[in-house]
């Protein structure tokens, strides 16, 4: 197994100075980049597949355990301030419940039954696309979700760092983030949990974009909770439309600060509810009601 194999360049890291250390770890954890760089056929094919199966009603569950669990929960829990997602539709079952975000649950990585059970009371549908993680890609609990997650008729992904690992396997689509052994034996917290991070962030980001909900490179669709994220919005108008800082800023406050609908409404000279027609009739997606 790839990720818990010792590499003899590493085999005296206790001895060498504090400077080679941080060079070291950092050279290692660009490995991992370059293993989400060679992963990105299937990673774009998740992502088509993900579109064309989210609708407006799917959700994306994150199944995992430790760094695994963490690096899917943190996904999950970005969406909706990022792109207006709502919460319902990013959901994370992490071995060992919630406790284990924050502190190691021992042996809840070897349940094959949790992860069936907590994806039976969300109701599991078509609709539904299921993301399990796992380094080794043996973990009993990720496994046993995705084999009862396809049996259900969701989309299944499954991320594994170790060639040949069953994750893979049992999910409709494998992305294999294949990191070697690491820079500290056996701790996948560290170049594969980065590959993890990095393949998220892509395939949930890459969604997003197909959905509509990124417009210009903008990220049209963020909630603007706090005064910073609010002028954040103002700019974003300003940028689309042309208009003063000022008049975006108005106009924002009239639309609930919701960036799409004070951009048409500026850019059409609409009052508010004639430009949420328009964007009703477009499905919500900017760039099709500006059409």
């Amino acid at each position: 197994m790839s990720t818990e194999a010792t590499s003899t360049r590493y085999a005296d890291i206790d001895l060498w100075p504090t400077a080679d250390l941080v060079t070291g770890m950092v050279e290692s954890h660009a490995e991992g980049f370059a293993a989400v760089r060679a992963a990105g056929p299937a990673i774009a094919r998740a992502i088509d597949a993900m579109a064309a199966r989210l609708g407006a009603t799917g959700r994306m569950i994150y199944i995992g355990a430790g760094t695994s669990g963490r690096v899917g929960a943190q996904d999950a829990a970005e969406l909706p301030p990022t792109f207006n997602w709502p919460y319902e539709r990013a959901v994370t079952l992490m071995a060992g419940g919630q406790v284990a975000l924050f502190q190691a649950v021992e042996n809840a990585e070897d349940s094959t039954t949790a992860a069936p059970e907590g994806l039976d009371a969300l109701k599991l549908t078509a609709n539904d696309v299921v993301i399990g993680l796992g380094a080794s890609g043996s973990t009993p609990y990720v496994i046993a979700g995705l084999t009862h997650a396809r049996a259900k008729g969701a989309l299944t992904i499954g991320i594994q760092n170790n060639p040949g690992g069953e994750i893979g396997r049992v999910a409709e689509i494998e992305i294999l983030l294949d990191t070697g052994p690491e820079f500290l034996a056996g701790s996948t917290r560290m170049k594969a949990g980065t590959a993890q991070k990095v393949a998220l962030n892509t395939i949930s980001t890459g969604v997003m974009i197909k959905l509509g909900f990124v417009y210009k490179g903008l990220m049209v669709e963020m909630r603007p909770t706090n005064a910073k994220l609010r002028e954040r919005a103002a700019r974003m108008v300003a940028e689309l439309t042309g208009a003063d800082i000022d008049t975006c800023r108005k106009t924002l406050a009239v639309a609930d600060y919701a960036i799409p609908l004070a951009t048409v409404m500026l850019l059409r000279s609409l009052d508010r509810a004639a430009a949420q027609a328009a964007l009703e009739r477009a499905g919500g997606n900017l760039r099709k009601a500006l059409a």
